[in-house]
């Protein structure tokens, strides 16, 4: 089976307000499967958004246990993210599922991954999968030199990753996070 390359999950906070921002690109060796695929999911009624990149049902057993933290948790994201990568790192099954998870709140962003690490960038900006790195810079730079919004920067690094990186493209799923609920 040809290695499968398939993601760029961003996420960037300012001003109290977490935006993440996935492609849509499948890739199977040299040919695109998917345009569309959705690799965000929201948790605890939307306050929580986590994206992933590696393997989709390794990410959904890893989405599932972490929802499973979340609640034993009462919806500490610190704790939870804690937790699971402890349990990934130490559960024989776990232990073989090969993805990353990016996961956040309005005020918090973590990346975790199957070596026990939990991550928080330390500029608001943090980003997995093939085109990661290219959306992270773009981030990095639009924040130090814009006063754009969160939402406005994580499309803007997203669409520069697109046009860079051949696994990623421009069907951009954009979930944003605040501190604040709605008033409906």
């Amino acid at each position: 089976m040809p290695e499968i390359h398939a993601t760029t999950i961003l996420a960037v906070r300012r001003d109290g307000v977490t935006a993440l921002a996935g492609d849509g690109q499948v890739t199977v060796g040299d040919v695109v499967m998917k345009h569309t695929a959705r690799k965000l999911r929201l948790l605890r009624d939307g306050t929580i958004a986590t994206g992933f990149a590696g393997s989709t049902a390794d990410a959904l057993t890893l989405f599932d246990r972490f929802e499973q933290q979340l609640e034993r948790m009462q919806g500490n994201l610190r704790r939870a993210a804690v937790e699971l990568s402890k349990d990934w790192r130490s559960d024989k099954y776990l232990r073989r599922l090969e993805a990353l998870l990016l996961v956040a709140d309005a005020a918090q962003i973590f990346v975790l991954t199957g070596d026990g690490d939990v991550i928080e960038p330390d500029e608001g900006v943090a980003a997995i999968g093939s085109g990661g790195n290219y959306a992270q810079a773009a981030a990095r730079a639009l924040l130090r030199h814009t006063a754009l919004d969160a939402p406005t920067i994580a499309r803007a690094a997203m669409e520069i990753a697109a046009q860079m990186c051949i696994y990623t493209n421009d069907q951009i799923v954009l979930v944003t996070l605040s501190g604040q609920k709605d008033a409906s």
